[in-house]
């Protein structure tokens, strides 16, 4: 009866050390994906980066834009993020104007930006899109 209980004793024992040895291995492992994935975001922030909005003519003929920058990443914060609006009349580009975000965008986080400028009358629609930003971690 006592060899019986002290060779529970030792499986017990093992399976303990054994599910221990797996956990240290599963946080490694996700700490080395981590790791890789922040080198990921550090190094193609334009890839995490969304902009996206409307406009409309206001009462003195100026194009507003109303846009929003998503920052998609989990672990990076983008600053200094550069946006390009390009003016059209008719299909044609007639001008353009950068905007330049110096606030940090956090991980998984909307930024809210408004953009009017003096365009050249008849200017019709607007596309945008993200130039270059920086990583913050």
């Amino acid at each position: 009866m006592k060899s019986i209980l002290k060779t529970l004793i030792i499986i017990s024992l093992l399976t303990a050390c054994s599910n221990n040895s797996d956990n240290l291995i599963d946080k490694e492992s996700y700490e080395q994906k981590k790791e890789s994935l922040l080198d990921q975001e550090k190094k193609s922030p334009k890839s995490f980066l969304k902009v996206d909005g409307t406009y409309k003519n206001n009462i003195w003929g100026n194009l507003v834009y109303k846009g929003s920058i998503q920052n998609s990443a989990t672990l990076s914060s983008y600053k200094n993020v550069r946006v390009k609006l390009i003016y059209y009349k008719a299909g044609v580009k007639v001008t353009n104007h950068e905007e330049l975000y110096l606030d940090p965008i956090t991980p998984s986080s909307i930024f809210y930006f408004k953009a009017k400028y003096n365009t050249p009358k008849g200017t019709d629609s607007i596309s945008t899109y993200i130039m270059s930003a920086e990583s913050v971690n």
